[in-house]
């Protein structure tokens, strides 16, 4: 059997339950290197076999996966975040179900949610926005263009803006050109959840040169939207705790 299990943003105590029960039991675990924190690693037993899968070809983890299922054992395929997203497993499972392999999905805290509990912010503010954009700048990886960053600015949004610091000169060109103006508010959360994380707040016109002046260049997440600066913008109540508000379990007080 092998589990996909989501590790969380960074801080070793933000895996599940469920994930650190079976991350526990593993037999082999081949965990993403370049982004779980090692410190998981201390959860596994001592004769556990691990392969960080960095230095790895998908040909390469299929191998190890393979000799493990013949070997009766159990394998832990340890992704950052929450595995659905930028996690590359759809096409390990093709590979499993060729070769009908066994496995099972454990959800994981993505960066996007704990860059939201490090900015104290509500990414679904109602009267300003009640749609989160999950996307990422095209580079080496391509994006369809109706997706580009100019096509999705246009809806204004909140945005969470994945595996693009190093871009950031063009995200934010892309973002004004789609529509969205200079004063609006960005976070850029750097290692959201672990100990060096880092905070920079400015607008379109101001965040990149912060970034640069911090030398951030990967592992952040940059947050664009109205969400962000609640002072200047005048957001909704929330009708589910209005007391003129009647739902299936309260009465409005009229």
């Amino acid at each position: 059997m092998v589990y996909i299990v989501g590790a969380g943003p960074g801080d070793p105590e933000l895996i599940t339950v469920k994930g650190q029960k079976i991350l526990r039991t593993a037999d082999v675990v081949i965990y993403a290197g370049s982004l779980v924190n090692p410190e998981l690693l201390q959860l596994c037993r001592p004769d556990v076999e691990v392969h960080n899968s960095a230095q790895m070809t998908l040909d390469e983890v299929i191998r190890v996966i393979e000799k493990a299922e013949k070997s009766g054992k159990m394998t832990v395929r340890l992704h950052t975040g929450d595995p659905a997203i930028y996690g590359a497993i759809r096409e390990q499972m093709d590979e499993f179900e060729k070769r009908g392999i066994d496995f099972e999905i454990i959800p994981g805290v993505s960066s996007f949610l704990a860059a939201a509990a490090a900015l104290k912010a509500e990414y679904t503010l109602p009267g300003i926005s009640q749609t989160v954009i999950l996307t990422r700048q095209g580079g080496r990886t391509p994006v369809p263009d109706r997706e580009s960053l100019k096509n999705l600015a246009r809806h204004k949004s909140t945005m969470c803006i994945f595996l693009s610091v190093n871009l950031i000169d063009k995200v934010v060109s892309d973002l004004i050109q789609g529509g969205f103006s200079k004063d609006t508010p960005v976070a850029v959360v750097y290692r959201a959840s672990q100990p060096n994380e880092k905070i920079l707040r400015g607008t379109l016109e101001t965040i990149s040169e912060s970034v640069s002046e911090n030398k951030i260049d990967r592992t952040a997440l940059i947050i664009v939207g109205y969400c962000l600066d609640c002072e200047s913008e005048v957001y909704e109540k929330s009708k589910l705790y209005s007391p003129t508000f009647s739902h299936g379990f309260r009465k409005a007080k009229l």
